[in-house]
């Protein structure tokens, strides 16, 4: 009896630590976007005078219709296009690499995983210089065609390594009864490893796509004129026009924060299921 009341004792103590944490953790990460929202409908001097996590005296939306009315619009499809194109083709190349090293035996199975996965530790900012030589010379600098390449190539060897560990976990019975019936390995990819394989690709899709959304360094360098730049240099470009309007920037972050918060919030759902499927049949 002392047992279980010290058990259950020590399990509502952790119960308590952990959501104390978790309401810690959510003030830390919600603390910004209140910031960013309250700060970004104050006139330009409120802010100063007022303080910080005031609310504004009238929701002033002259900043968002300044903003929209500006360069805004063309850097956002900048973005949605480099974002789809990229993601496309990162995606169909996770998956065509996965799918072998997690369904084949052959020889060269491990080094060519090994080799994969070695490629993450690699520093991105180290590829800076080569992919701006290669781009200058193969004419597509300042071109937002420049960015898919390295963002493809960024994402293919974290994807490939959750992606392989997931088709893993694919039962071999399913591909055994698609031989019987008469598919081929190409049928087989996309008619049931392809299906099959959502959850993970689902997952890939959310995680890379945020990473390519927010991504600065690759764009900054490869892109120069305006009508060629992302949402990321967008922030960067009102800030050096608006270092004194404080408000005007903080409605350029929420623009651009807005469209992945919604994605995440209508996909994290599969962004956990994905996770945790990966993990355990991996």
């Amino acid at each position: 009896m002392d047992r279980y009341k010290k058990s259950k004792i020590k399990s509502r103590i952790s119960w308590t630590i952990a959501i104390i944490l978790a309401i810690a953790m959510a003030v830390v990460s919600i603390t910004p976007f209140i910031f960013m929202v309250l700060n970004s409908f104050k006139e330009k001097f409120e802010m100063l005078t007022k303080g910080v996590f005031t609310l504004p005296d009238s929701f002033y939306i002259d900043n968002y219709v300044e903003v929209i009315t500006g360069n805004f619009g063309r850097f956002f499809i900048n973005s949605v296009i480099v974002l789809a194109v990229s993601l496309t083709l990162l995606l169909l190349v996770a998956a065509c690499a996965s799918y072998p090293l997690s369904r084949f035996k052959f020889k060269l199975n491990g080094p060519i995983y090994a080799l994969i996965v070695a490629c993450m530790s690699i520093p991105v900012h180290v590829t800076l210089i080569p992919i701006f030589k290669m781009t200058r010379s193969m004419g597509l600098y300042d071109s937002i065609w420049a960015l898919i390449g390295p963002y493809v190539a960024m994402g293919v060897p974290i994807s490939v390594f959750i992606l392989t560990g997931f088709m893993k976990g694919i039962p071999k019975e399913i591909e055994e009864s698609a031989e019987i019936d008469g598919c081929n390995k190409i049928q087989m990819f996309f008619k049931m490893i392809l299906p099959l394989s959502k959850p993970g690709l689902s997952t890939l899709a959310i995680y890379n796509g945020v990473n390519m959304w927010n991504e600065f360094s690759f764009a900054y360098t490869l892109t120069q004129s305006a009508e060629n730049r992302t949402l990321p240099l967008a922030v960067w470009e009102f800030r050096g026009r608006y270092s004194m309007n404080t408000p005007m920037i903080m409605a350029v972050l929420v623009l651009t924060l807005l469209p992945m918060l919604i994605l995440f919030i209508f996909a994290q759902d599969k962004l956990i299921k994905g996770m945790t499927a990966g993990a355990v049949k991996g």
